[in-house]
């Protein structure tokens, strides 16, 4: 049992952290920010969200290193370097798929200054292949991880659980905002994994 209190007590807190991070993402609450603060909720929300975010997650990704834990494997050489490579593969994706959103778009920095902000379905580069290739190349560099322990494998599973929960929601309200233009970018290419041979 001792063994399992690590893992579960970083599940509790990363569930925790997900259900507020789920309601802030919400229509529900931008709506109430901007009725609350005015025109400046809305222009601000974004950047706060992000900040919220960063700051109430470090807590949780410390405790893999506080709470007693468990080695599970470490890939051994040279499969260690490719391992490298492709982590190193992943980030570089993640950051292209960070730039195709819209860098200051995605960390509401456009939105605070009164930029102008990507309005359009983003449908071409990374995301002619999968719709959320954030998350994808994210998962990609955690479980690739060289040194795996039971809290880490904790802390992945949460986020890659996260992850596809959140593509979920986020699909609802990109629905919402782009229609059928989105329910046929939806119908014709993958979630998360894509596709090895073209489709028929």
């Amino acid at each position: 049992m001792e063994v399992l209190r690590g893992p579960l007590l970083i599940l509790l807190a990363f569930g925790l952290y997900a259900v507020v991070h789920s309601l802030l993402a919400s229509f529900t609450a931008k709506d109430f920010a901007e009725t609350f603060f005015g025109r400046s909720g809305r222009r601000y929300y974004r950047l706060f969200f992000n900040i919220f975010g960063t700051l109430t997650l470090l807590p949780v990704l410390a405790l893999p290193v506080l709470l007693p834990d468990t080695p599970l494997y470490t890939i051994p050489a040279p499969w260690l370097l490719l391992t490298l490579i492709i982590q190193a593969l992943a980030v570089l994706l993640l950051l292209y798929s960070v730039i195709q959103t819209g860098a200051l778009d995605f960390l509401g920095f456009s939105q605070a200054l009164a930029l102008p902000t990507q309005d359009t379905l983003n449908t071409g580069g990374l995301y002619r292949h999968v719709r959320h290739p954030l998350y994808t190349f994210s998962m990609l560099f955690l479980w690739l991880t060289p040194v795996m322990t039971a809290n880490l494998a904790a802390l992945y599973l949460a986020i890659s659980l996260y992850f596809y929960l959140g593509a979920l929601f986020e699909e609802r309200k990109l629905i919402r905002i782009f229609g059928k233009d989105y329910l046929d970018y939806r119908a014709r290419t993958p979630m998360l994994l894509p596709r090895l041979w073209p489709r028929r």
